[in-house]
Order: C-alpha cells, then sequence, then structure tokens
C-alpha cells in the first residue's frame, strides 16, 4: 500500500489542477480565486454581486457539471480498458477496440429515438438500453473472436473492427432517418458532453459507481484470472462467473459514459498502458490508479477541445483520436514481436 500512496498522491494533486482548469476555461475565464470564491459563498449562503453573481451563473450551471461528467467518464472508460485487457490478457481490449463503445453508442441512439422526457426516469433509461446492446457487442465480439482457449490479438482487431462497424451503421441509419433533436447526435457521437446541466450527471453516476465498484471488488480475481481458467479454477476461483461479473462491470461503466458522452476512443488503450508500463499489471494497484489518470486524460482533452479553435469548440472524441491512434500502432507494433 506504500507503494500506491505517492503515485495516488500526485495522480489527485494532477486531477484537481486539472478541475480548477476545467472550470475556469471557456468563453469567459474564471479566475482561480473567484472560483474558490463563488464556492465559499455558495456553502456559506453569501450573496453575490457583479462579476461574481455572473461567474456563480456560468459555474454551477455549466462548468462544474460539465468538468465532473467529463472526469467520471474518463474514469469509468479507462477502469473498464484495465478491466478487459486483464481479463483478455491482451494489451489492445480497450472498450472502444472490442465494440463496448459503438454497441452502447448504438442503444444510446435507439434510446433517444424513442423521444423518452428530458425527466431522472428518461435520462436513467438511456443508459440501461446502451448497456444491454453494449452487452450483447462485447459478448459476439468475443466469441468471434475466441479460437479454443485463447483469444489472438489479431482475432479480436478484426472481430472488433467488424462488430463494430455494423454497430455504427445501424447507428447511422437512425440517425438519417431521425429529424429534430436527434440529429444533434451527430456532434455527440464524436464525443463530447452535448448535454449541459446536472440531470445527465446523476443519471450517469448510480450506473458508474456500481460498474467501477464491482471492478474494484473484483480486482484480486481479476489477478488470478490472468494466469489462466485452469490455475484460477484451482485456486478456488468460480472462472465463468468471475469472468461473466467482470464483463457485467466493464460494460455497464463503458455504457454509462457513452450515453451522454458519446463514443470517445483511445482513453481505455492509453491510460492502462501508461500505468501498466510504471507499476505493473497488479490489478489491485493498476485499476484505483486508472481511474484517476483516466479522469486527468479527458479533462485534458477536453480543456484542448475548447481553446484549440477558440471560440469553436471542438469534439473531445477527435483530441483523444489524435493523441490514441498513434499509441494504438505503437502497441500494435510491439505486441508483433513479443507476448504479452
Amino acid at each position: 500500500m506504500k507503494k500506491l500512496a505517492h503515485p495516488m498522491l500526485y495522480l489527485l494533486l494532477a486531477l484537481t489542477a486539472c478541475m480548477l482548469l476545467s472550470i475556469g476555461v471557456g468563453s469567459i475565464f474564471i479566475p482561480p480565486g473567484q472560483i474558490f470564491s463563488v464556492i465559499g459563498a455558495a456553502l456559506t449562503g453569501q450573496p453575490l454581486e457583479g462579476d461574481a453573481e455572473k461567474y456563480r451563473v456560468i459555474l454551477f450551471s455549466l462548468r462544474l457539471p460539465r468538468t465532473l461528467l467529463m472526469a467520471l467518464t474518463g474514469a469509468a472508460l479507462a477502469g473498464s480498458g484495465a478491466a478487459y485487457q486483464g481479463l483478455f490478457r491482451n494489451p489492445l481490449a480497450d472498450p472502444y477496440l472490442i465494440g463496448a463503445a459503438s454497441g452502447a453508442g448504438l442503444g444510446a441512439v435507439i434510446a433517444l429515438s424513442l423521444n423518452w422526457p428530458a425527466s431522472p426516469l428518461g435520462f436513467l433509461a438511456i443508459p440501461m438500453v446502451a448497456f444491454m446492446t453494449a452487452l450483447v457487442t462485447v459478448l459476439l465480439v468475443y466469441q468471434i473472436a475466441r479460437t479454443g482457449k485463447t483469444i489472438p490479438v489479431t482475432n479480436l482487431i478484426l472481430s472488433g473492427v467488424a462488430v463494430s462497424s455494423f454497430a455504427t451503421a445501424l447507428t447511422s441509419f437512425l440517425m438519417i432517418n431521425a429529424s429534430g433533436e436527434l440529429r444533434r447526435a451527430v456532434v455527440w457521437l464524436l464525443g463530447g458532453s452535448s448535454l449541459a446541466g446536472w440531470k445527465p450527471l446523476a443519471a450517469q453516476l448510480p450506473y458508474t459507481v456500481v460498474g467501477l465498484g464491482i471492478l474494484l471488488a473484483m480486482s484480486y480475481r481479476l489477478n488470478i484470472l490472468q494466469f489462466g481458467d485452469e490455475q484460477a479454477g484451482q485456486l478456488g476461483i468460480n472462472v465463468p462467473r468471475s469472468r461473466g461479473l467482470i464483463v457485467f462491470a466493464a460494460t455497464l461503466a463503458t455504457s454509462a459514459a457513452v450515453a451522454f458522452t458519446g463514443i470517445i476512443g483511445f482513453v481505455g488503450l492509453v491510460v492502462p498502458h501508461i500505468f501498466r508500463n510504471w507499476i505493473g499489471g497488479d490489478s489491485r494497484r493498476l485499476l484505483p490508479l486508472s481511474l484517476i489518470g483516466g479522469a486527468i486524460f479527458l479533462l485534458t482533452a477536453d480543456i484542448l477541445s475548447r481553446v484549440l479553435m477558440a471560440p469553436q469548440e471542438l469534439p473531445v472524441g477527435i483530441i483523444t483520436a489524435l493523441c490514441g491512434a498513434p499509441f494504438f500502432l505503437f502497441i500494435l507494433r510491439k505486441s508483433r514481436k513479443e507476448m504479452w
């Protein structure tokens, strides 16, 4: 645990800095001092006047919920990626590449096309539909890629691309035939927080907490499963149940993230791989650090999406793809030379 304390402390400090920067950056810059003043006034009930009142509206109505939503999404994607990589014993198994994100996107668009009301119940139903389609997608990719008791890298990539393409095609068909508000899903699918306010955050939070909580609780079993099904069974692990629960939890967290922020690729690939090379493959350390690292990574990408072409805002999925695609090619080339 001592070895985990120092990296955790550094990451928490970095996360705090990213959150302050995310809250402050935008068309109207909010200085850090004003951020603390507004939050302090809100906690103590003190009235605000002039620019402080304007900052309060921006902070609590737009910036703070968006910052928390992106941080939660980054943690969900990175934690799911770490779980998939450990479970499949494959450094390329992330939510984007194995079809979980595309399947969740399809389910979210189906849910949006039903024109459910923007009520708490309607928002809660969106990630549930996304989860069901994502789970079917992951299981389909897993079965197609499986050869005996192993899942070769090439099979996983090819089956993931094929199934993801099919899910994306269905999503595009629904969007082309949609009208009105659903057309905004084009921007949403490129990744980004297109829904403002606290309702999306409140709807995503329970799904993400349950999914990531199960993954953290299963971290020891995830370590044992990496030795193979036979040895895991000899150590008293119920292999089918453990595998199913890990897939369930990782897919649930991914679906909740995709439902409200769109398909954001490579977060679950880049972050766990960096930490695995830094601290090793022990899931008891890798998972919690990946959660914080994923939040930092996605917050940084979200900040860049707002400042690179200001006042125009880029979809955050473009930023993560520009960073993640070269990283993916590097890992792919490395995996051809050595077995993980």
